[in-house]
Protein backbone atom coordinates (compact mmCIF):
# COMPACT_ATOMS: atom_id res chain seq x y z
CA UNK A 1 0.00 0.00 0.00
CA UNK A 2 1.47 3.56 -1.18
CA UNK A 3 1.73 6.20 1.33
CA UNK A 4 -0.67 8.59 -0.44
CA UNK A 5 -3.35 5.27 0.05
CA UNK A 6 -2.04 5.30 3.85
CA UNK A 7 -2.73 8.85 4.32
CA UNK A 8 -6.32 8.67 3.44
CA UNK A 9 -7.18 5.71 5.49
CA UNK A 10 -5.76 7.07 8.61
CA UNK A 11 -7.55 10.47 7.69
CA UNK A 12 -11.25 8.26 7.16
CA UNK A 13 -9.98 6.63 10.54
CA UNK A 14 -10.10 9.92 12.20
CA UNK A 15 -12.78 11.48 10.84
CA UNK A 16 -15.05 11.56 14.03
CA UNK A 17 -12.16 13.11 15.80
CA UNK A 18 -12.20 15.80 13.29
CA UNK A 19 -15.67 16.90 13.81
CA UNK A 20 -15.36 16.57 17.51
CA UNK A 21 -12.39 18.65 18.13
CA UNK A 22 -13.87 21.18 15.64
CA UNK A 23 -16.59 21.25 17.64
CA UNK A 24 -15.06 21.30 20.95
CA UNK A 25 -12.73 24.31 19.63
CA UNK A 26 -15.58 26.60 18.39
CA UNK A 27 -17.84 25.84 22.34
CA UNK A 28 -14.08 27.93 23.65
CA UNK A 29 -15.66 31.36 22.93
CA UNK A 30 -12.18 33.26 22.04
CA UNK A 31 -14.02 36.54 21.13
CA UNK A 32 -11.50 39.40 20.27
CA UNK A 33 -11.52 42.07 21.38
CA UNK A 34 -11.24 41.49 23.92
CA UNK A 35 -9.65 38.39 24.15
CA UNK A 36 -11.38 36.00 25.67
CA UNK A 37 -10.88 32.10 26.68
CA UNK A 38 -7.29 32.35 25.12
CA UNK A 39 -5.57 29.87 27.84
CA UNK A 40 -8.45 27.32 28.13
CA UNK A 41 -8.11 26.97 24.04
CA UNK A 42 -4.25 26.54 24.17
CA UNK A 43 -4.36 24.50 26.98
CA UNK A 44 -6.87 22.51 25.25
CA UNK A 45 -4.68 21.86 22.44
CA UNK A 46 -1.36 21.90 24.18
CA UNK A 47 -2.77 18.83 26.40
CA UNK A 48 -4.16 16.49 23.25
CA UNK A 49 -0.89 17.31 21.20
CA UNK A 50 1.02 16.28 24.22
CA UNK A 51 -0.78 12.75 25.21
CA UNK A 52 0.50 12.26 21.07
CA UNK A 53 3.79 13.01 22.01
CA UNK A 54 4.32 16.36 21.19
CA UNK A 55 6.65 18.96 23.33
CA UNK A 56 4.01 21.66 23.90
CA UNK A 57 4.90 25.41 24.84
CA UNK A 58 1.87 28.56 26.21
CA UNK A 59 3.61 31.42 25.93
CA UNK A 60 1.85 34.61 26.52
CA UNK A 61 2.58 37.73 24.90
CA UNK A 62 3.52 40.00 27.36
CA UNK A 63 3.07 43.77 26.52
CA UNK A 64 1.91 43.00 23.42
CA UNK A 65 -0.84 45.24 22.56
CA UNK A 66 -3.66 43.81 23.98
CA UNK A 67 -2.09 42.34 26.48
CA UNK A 68 -3.40 42.12 30.41
CA UNK A 69 -3.46 40.32 33.38
CA UNK A 70 -7.57 40.50 32.60
CA UNK A 71 -6.96 39.60 29.08
CA UNK A 72 -3.57 37.89 28.65
CA UNK A 73 -1.99 36.99 25.12
CA UNK A 74 -1.80 33.22 25.09
CA UNK A 75 -0.27 31.34 22.46
CA UNK A 76 0.10 27.39 21.85
CA UNK A 77 3.21 25.80 20.04
CA UNK A 78 3.48 21.95 19.55
CA UNK A 79 6.72 20.33 17.81
CA UNK A 80 6.88 16.73 16.94
CA UNK A 81 10.85 15.66 16.06
CA UNK A 82 11.25 13.59 13.04
CA UNK A 83 13.51 10.19 12.74
CA UNK A 84 16.06 11.82 11.31
CA UNK A 85 17.19 15.45 10.22
CA UNK A 86 15.38 17.64 7.68
CA UNK A 87 12.88 20.38 6.92
CA UNK A 88 10.61 22.11 9.28
CA UNK A 89 6.49 22.30 8.24
CA UNK A 90 4.85 24.43 10.37
CA UNK A 91 1.22 24.87 10.85
CA UNK A 92 -0.04 28.11 11.72
CA UNK A 93 -4.03 28.76 12.89
CA UNK A 94 -5.35 31.72 15.04
CA UNK A 95 -7.97 30.76 17.61
CA UNK A 96 -9.32 33.94 18.03
CA UNK A 97 -12.80 34.75 16.89
CA UNK A 98 -14.56 38.16 16.23
CA UNK A 99 -17.62 39.44 17.98
CA UNK A 100 -20.74 37.17 17.55
CA UNK A 101 -22.87 40.46 15.30
CA UNK A 102 -26.90 39.87 14.61
CA UNK A 103 -28.99 37.68 12.55
CA UNK A 104 -27.54 34.23 14.06
CA UNK A 105 -30.68 31.50 13.87
CA UNK A 106 -28.47 29.19 16.01
CA UNK A 107 -26.63 29.11 19.11
CA UNK A 108 -23.13 30.74 18.05
CA UNK A 109 -20.75 28.23 20.30
CA UNK A 110 -23.14 25.38 19.93
CA UNK A 111 -21.30 23.86 17.28
CA UNK A 112 -24.37 22.44 15.84
CA UNK A 113 -24.63 19.72 13.25
CA UNK A 114 -26.70 19.84 10.39
CA UNK A 115 -25.82 17.51 7.45
CA UNK A 116 -22.43 17.87 6.04
CA UNK A 117 -21.98 21.23 8.01
CA UNK A 118 -21.08 22.29 11.81
CA UNK A 119 -22.38 25.65 12.44
CA UNK A 120 -20.70 29.02 15.15
CA UNK A 121 -18.89 31.83 15.44
CA UNK A 122 -14.87 30.82 13.89
CA UNK A 123 -15.91 27.27 12.44
CA UNK A 124 -14.74 28.55 9.10
CA UNK A 125 -12.63 31.69 10.14
CA UNK A 126 -10.48 29.54 11.08
CA UNK A 127 -11.14 26.73 13.47
CA UNK A 128 -12.11 23.89 10.87
CA UNK A 129 -8.95 24.25 9.72
CA UNK A 130 -7.07 24.33 12.38
CA UNK A 131 -9.11 21.17 13.52
CA UNK A 132 -7.88 20.04 9.73
CA UNK A 133 -4.38 20.84 10.17
CA UNK A 134 -4.11 18.57 13.63
CA UNK A 135 -5.76 15.51 12.49
CA UNK A 136 -3.28 16.01 8.95
CA UNK A 137 -0.24 16.19 11.34
CA UNK A 138 -1.58 13.30 13.39
CA UNK A 139 -2.06 10.92 10.60
CA UNK A 140 0.79 11.52 8.92
CA UNK A 141 3.00 10.97 11.82
CA UNK A 142 0.83 7.69 11.97
CA UNK A 143 1.28 6.55 8.57
CA UNK A 144 5.07 7.97 8.08
CA UNK A 145 6.62 7.37 11.86
CA UNK A 146 10.29 7.26 10.05
CA UNK A 147 9.57 10.61 8.55
CA UNK A 148 13.23 13.53 8.36
CA UNK A 149 12.84 17.23 9.58
CA UNK A 150 10.00 18.25 12.48
CA UNK A 151 6.55 19.43 12.80
CA UNK A 152 5.08 22.27 14.22
CA UNK A 153 1.43 23.05 14.77
CA UNK A 154 0.88 26.50 16.43
CA UNK A 155 -2.52 28.51 17.96
CA UNK A 156 -2.01 32.18 17.88
CA UNK A 157 -3.83 34.79 19.03
CA UNK A 158 -5.34 38.22 18.38
CA UNK A 159 -5.12 37.48 14.47
CA UNK A 160 -8.41 39.68 14.00
CA UNK A 161 -7.29 42.32 15.46
CA UNK A 162 -3.46 42.55 14.05
CA UNK A 163 -1.97 39.71 14.85
CA UNK A 164 0.67 41.51 17.29
CA UNK A 165 0.09 39.31 19.98
CA UNK A 166 0.52 36.57 17.75
CA UNK A 167 2.05 35.21 14.73
CA UNK A 168 4.49 39.18 15.32
CA UNK A 169 4.97 38.10 18.84
CA UNK A 170 5.96 34.49 18.08
CA UNK A 171 8.14 36.25 14.84
CA UNK A 172 9.88 38.47 16.99
CA UNK A 173 10.91 35.72 19.27
CA UNK A 174 12.92 34.19 16.27
CA UNK A 175 10.05 31.47 16.06
CA UNK A 176 9.48 31.69 12.53
CA UNK A 177 13.05 32.45 11.67
CA UNK A 178 14.56 30.67 8.02
CA UNK A 179 16.76 28.47 9.98
CA UNK A 180 14.24 26.45 12.42
CA UNK A 181 10.85 26.91 10.22
CA UNK A 182 11.60 25.89 6.39
CA UNK A 183 7.82 25.96 5.25
CA UNK A 184 4.58 27.35 6.58
CA UNK A 185 1.41 26.80 5.97
CA UNK A 186 -1.60 28.63 7.65
CA UNK A 187 -5.22 26.91 7.07
CA UNK A 188 -7.28 30.30 6.24
CA UNK A 189 -10.84 29.81 4.66
CA UNK A 190 -9.36 29.81 1.23
CA UNK A 191 -11.23 27.23 -0.07
CA UNK A 192 -10.20 23.64 -0.52
CA UNK A 193 -8.63 23.82 -4.06
CA UNK A 194 -7.32 27.52 -3.85
CA UNK A 195 -3.48 28.21 -2.98
CA UNK A 196 -3.42 31.75 -1.07
CA UNK A 197 -0.34 32.96 -2.02
CA UNK A 198 -0.22 36.66 -0.27
CA UNK A 199 -2.42 39.39 0.56
CA UNK A 200 -3.02 42.84 -0.42
CA UNK A 201 -1.34 45.97 2.02
CA UNK A 202 -3.12 47.90 4.36
CA UNK A 203 -3.10 51.45 5.98
CA UNK A 204 -5.20 52.33 8.43
CA UNK A 205 -5.26 56.11 9.71
CA UNK A 206 -7.44 58.15 11.92
CA UNK A 207 -8.36 61.64 10.20
CA UNK A 208 -9.33 64.09 12.58
CA UNK A 209 -10.77 67.95 11.46
CA UNK A 210 -10.85 70.64 14.48
CA UNK A 211 -13.41 73.48 15.21
CA UNK A 212 -14.19 75.30 17.61
CA UNK A 213 -17.03 74.76 20.44
CA UNK A 214 -19.82 77.47 20.60
CA UNK A 215 -23.43 77.36 21.73
CA UNK A 216 -25.57 75.41 19.86
CA UNK A 217 -28.05 78.04 18.92
CA UNK A 218 -25.64 80.42 17.36
CA UNK A 219 -23.52 78.30 15.39
CA UNK A 220 -22.22 81.37 13.41
CA UNK A 221 -19.90 82.05 16.80
CA UNK A 222 -18.10 78.25 16.13
CA UNK A 223 -16.41 76.40 14.04
CA UNK A 224 -18.08 72.58 13.24
CA UNK A 225 -16.24 70.05 12.79
CA UNK A 226 -18.81 67.69 11.19
CA UNK A 227 -19.22 70.02 9.07
CA UNK A 228 -15.59 70.07 7.88
CA UNK A 229 -15.47 66.27 8.37
CA UNK A 230 -18.72 66.46 5.67
CA UNK A 231 -16.03 68.43 3.19
CA UNK A 232 -13.93 66.00 3.27
CA UNK A 233 -16.31 63.03 2.66
CA UNK A 234 -17.79 64.71 -0.16
CA UNK A 235 -14.08 65.10 -1.80
CA UNK A 236 -13.10 61.45 -1.07
CA UNK A 237 -16.30 60.41 -3.27
CA UNK A 238 -16.16 63.07 -5.86
CA UNK A 239 -12.05 62.35 -6.64
CA UNK A 240 -10.66 59.27 -4.75
CA UNK A 241 -12.99 56.92 -4.98
CA UNK A 242 -13.25 57.03 -8.39
CA UNK A 243 -9.09 57.03 -8.64
CA UNK A 244 -9.16 54.22 -6.78
CA UNK A 245 -11.24 52.20 -8.62
CA UNK A 246 -8.89 52.87 -11.69
CA UNK A 247 -5.83 51.17 -10.09
CA UNK A 248 -5.86 47.04 -10.88
CA UNK A 249 -3.58 44.94 -9.77
CA UNK A 250 -1.83 41.84 -11.76
CA UNK A 251 -2.15 39.99 -8.36
CA UNK A 252 -5.07 37.04 -8.02
CA UNK A 253 -6.72 39.20 -5.19
CA UNK A 254 -10.38 37.07 -4.94
CA UNK A 255 -13.18 38.79 -5.21
CA UNK A 256 -12.90 40.67 -8.23
CA UNK A 257 -13.81 43.75 -6.56
CA UNK A 258 -10.56 43.46 -4.78
CA UNK A 259 -8.28 43.62 -7.48
CA UNK A 260 -8.62 48.08 -7.20
CA UNK A 261 -7.33 49.47 -4.93
CA UNK A 262 -10.05 50.14 -2.26
CA UNK A 263 -10.86 52.51 0.62
CA UNK A 264 -13.51 52.04 3.84
CA UNK A 265 -14.32 54.58 6.16
CA UNK A 266 -14.17 52.23 9.50
CA UNK A 267 -16.23 54.82 11.75
CA UNK A 268 -17.28 58.14 12.51
CA UNK A 269 -17.05 60.14 16.01
CA UNK A 270 -17.79 63.88 16.31
CA UNK A 271 -19.25 66.52 18.52
CA UNK A 272 -20.96 65.43 21.40
CA UNK A 273 -19.74 61.66 22.92
CA UNK A 274 -22.26 59.30 23.18
CA UNK A 275 -24.00 58.59 26.50
CA UNK A 276 -24.33 55.38 28.47
CA UNK A 277 -27.72 53.54 27.86
CA UNK A 278 -28.82 54.38 30.87
CA UNK A 279 -28.31 58.28 30.50
CA UNK A 280 -32.06 59.96 29.86
CA UNK A 281 -31.21 63.19 29.49
CA UNK A 282 -31.03 65.43 26.19
CA UNK A 283 -27.60 66.00 24.13
CA UNK A 284 -26.35 69.78 25.31
CA UNK A 285 -26.48 72.56 22.80
CA UNK A 286 -22.69 72.46 21.16
CA UNK A 287 -20.65 72.79 18.26
CA UNK A 288 -19.01 70.30 17.11
CA UNK A 289 -14.94 71.01 18.21
CA UNK A 290 -13.26 67.75 16.77
CA UNK A 291 -14.46 65.00 14.34
CA UNK A 292 -12.73 61.87 13.66
CA UNK A 293 -12.69 58.94 10.88
CA UNK A 294 -10.50 55.93 10.59
CA UNK A 295 -9.74 54.81 7.16
CA UNK A 296 -8.69 51.12 6.05
CA UNK A 297 -6.99 51.58 3.21
CA UNK A 298 -6.08 48.29 0.80
CA UNK A 299 -3.58 48.67 -1.72
CA UNK A 300 -1.90 46.90 -4.41
CA UNK A 301 1.40 45.49 -4.82
CA UNK A 302 2.32 47.90 -7.68
CA UNK A 303 1.46 50.64 -4.97
CA UNK A 304 3.81 52.33 -2.68
CA UNK A 305 3.17 53.09 0.52
CA UNK A 306 4.35 57.03 0.34
CA UNK A 307 2.16 57.41 -2.41
CA UNK A 308 -1.04 55.84 -0.38
CA UNK A 309 -0.34 58.14 2.01
CA UNK A 310 0.56 60.99 -0.27
CA UNK A 311 -3.11 61.04 -1.96
CA UNK A 312 -4.84 61.38 1.58
CA UNK A 313 -2.26 64.54 2.17
CA UNK A 314 -3.21 65.74 -1.00
CA UNK A 315 -6.73 65.40 -0.70
CA UNK A 316 -6.81 67.29 3.00
CA UNK A 317 -4.80 69.86 1.53
CA UNK A 318 -7.87 70.25 -1.62
CA UNK A 319 -10.52 70.63 1.32
CA UNK A 320 -8.29 72.96 2.83
CA UNK A 321 -7.89 75.31 -0.08
CA UNK A 322 -11.44 75.87 -0.40
CA UNK A 323 -12.22 76.37 3.88
CA UNK A 324 -10.35 79.07 5.19
CA UNK A 325 -10.60 77.65 9.04
CA UNK A 326 -9.91 73.95 8.32
CA UNK A 327 -7.52 72.58 9.98
CA UNK A 328 -6.69 68.87 10.20
CA UNK A 329 -4.38 65.94 11.81
CA UNK A 330 -3.40 62.24 10.13
CA UNK A 331 -2.37 59.81 12.57
CA UNK A 332 -1.25 56.86 11.37
CA UNK A 333 -2.19 53.65 13.17
CA UNK A 334 -0.81 50.85 11.67
CA UNK A 335 0.11 49.29 7.91
CA UNK A 336 1.36 46.61 6.37
CA UNK A 337 2.98 46.07 2.80
CA UNK A 338 1.85 43.45 0.28
CA UNK A 339 3.10 40.02 0.37
CA UNK A 340 2.98 37.19 -2.45
CA UNK A 341 4.55 33.61 -2.50
CA UNK A 342 6.02 32.54 -5.78
CA UNK A 343 4.27 30.04 -7.20
CA UNK A 344 7.72 27.79 -7.62
CA UNK A 345 7.92 28.00 -3.64
CA UNK A 346 8.30 24.35 -2.38
CA UNK A 347 5.58 24.60 -0.19
CA UNK A 348 3.30 26.11 -3.18
CA UNK A 349 4.47 23.42 -5.59
CA UNK A 350 3.79 20.81 -2.85
CA UNK A 351 0.62 21.88 -2.10
CA UNK A 352 -0.49 22.21 -5.67
CA UNK A 353 0.27 18.15 -6.39
CA UNK A 354 -1.52 17.66 -3.28
CA UNK A 355 -4.27 19.22 -4.66
CA UNK A 356 -4.82 17.81 -8.14
CA UNK A 357 -4.04 14.10 -6.65
CA UNK A 358 -6.95 14.79 -3.83
CA UNK A 359 -9.51 16.60 -5.55
CA UNK A 360 -8.90 14.83 -9.41
CA UNK A 361 -8.53 18.75 -10.81
CA UNK A 362 -5.44 21.73 -10.69
CA UNK A 363 -5.00 24.31 -7.64
CA UNK A 364 -6.24 27.94 -8.41
CA UNK A 365 -3.46 30.47 -6.98
CA UNK A 366 -5.22 33.32 -5.49
CA UNK A 367 -4.28 36.28 -3.30
CA UNK A 368 -6.84 37.49 -0.38
CA UNK A 369 -8.44 40.97 -0.27
CA UNK A 370 -7.13 41.23 3.31
CA UNK A 371 -4.34 40.96 5.57
CA UNK A 372 -3.79 37.61 7.79
CA UNK A 373 -0.67 36.67 9.40
CA UNK A 374 1.97 35.82 6.51
CA UNK A 375 1.85 39.43 6.93
CA UNK A 376 4.74 38.92 10.03
CA UNK A 377 6.14 35.58 8.98
CA UNK A 378 7.28 37.57 6.17
CA UNK A 379 8.42 40.89 7.46
CA UNK A 380 9.41 39.71 10.97
CA UNK A 381 10.11 35.85 10.24
CA UNK A 382 12.18 36.64 6.85
CA UNK A 383 10.48 33.60 5.54
CA UNK A 384 8.84 33.90 1.84
CA UNK A 385 8.07 30.36 1.69
CA UNK A 386 4.45 30.73 3.04
CA UNK A 387 0.59 29.81 1.80
CA UNK A 388 -2.83 30.02 3.09
CA UNK A 389 -4.68 26.70 2.72
CA UNK A 390 -7.54 25.15 4.53
CA UNK A 391 -11.22 24.47 4.45
CA UNK A 392 -14.51 26.59 4.36
CA UNK A 393 -15.46 29.73 2.20
CA UNK A 394 -13.53 32.65 2.17
CA UNK A 395 -17.34 34.51 1.93
CA UNK A 396 -18.79 33.05 5.76
CA UNK A 397 -16.28 34.30 7.59
CA UNK A 398 -18.00 37.03 10.11
CA UNK A 399 -20.90 36.34 8.96
CA UNK A 400 -23.93 35.04 10.88
CA UNK A 401 -24.81 31.14 10.73
CA UNK A 402 -21.07 30.97 9.68
CA UNK A 403 -20.38 27.26 9.22
CA UNK A 404 -18.09 24.58 7.77
CA UNK A 405 -18.44 21.23 5.88
CA UNK A 406 -16.82 18.14 6.67
CA UNK A 407 -16.20 16.63 3.72
CA UNK A 408 -14.08 19.97 2.91
CA UNK A 409 -12.12 19.33 6.42
CA UNK A 410 -11.43 16.12 5.33
CA UNK A 411 -10.63 16.76 1.64
CA UNK A 412 -7.74 19.73 3.40
CA UNK A 413 -6.72 17.37 5.78
CA UNK A 414 -5.67 14.95 3.40
CA UNK A 415 -3.96 17.81 1.00
CA UNK A 416 -1.84 18.98 4.42
CA UNK A 417 -0.72 14.76 5.09
CA UNK A 418 0.21 14.89 1.54
CA UNK A 419 2.23 18.07 1.27
CA UNK A 420 4.01 16.60 4.56
CA UNK A 421 4.29 13.50 2.45
CA UNK A 422 6.32 15.21 0.18
CA UNK A 423 8.17 17.72 1.85
CA UNK A 424 9.26 15.15 4.60
CA UNK A 425 8.27 11.89 4.13
CA UNK A 426 11.38 11.02 1.72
Amino acid sequence: MDLATRLKLEIDHRRDELFALTRDLIRIPTLNPPGRNYLEICECLSDRLAARGFQTELIRAHDAPGDSDRFPRWNMVARFEGARPGDCVHFNSHHDVVAVGHGWTRDPFGAEIEGDRIYGRGACDMKGGLAASVIAVEAFIAACPDFAGAIEISATADEETGGYGGVAYLASQGRFAPERVQHVIIPEPLHKDQICLGHRGVWWAEIETQGRIAHGSMPFLGDSAIRHMGAVLAEMEETLYPLLAGKRTEMPVIPEGARASTLNVNSIHGGEPEQGADYTGLPAPCVADRCRIVIDRRFLIEEEIAEVKAEITALMERVRAGRPSFRYEIRDLFEVQPTMTERDAPVVRSTAAAIAAVLGREARYVVSPGTYDQKHVDRIGRLKNCIAYGPGLLELAHQPDEWVGIEDMADSAQVMALVLADLLGR
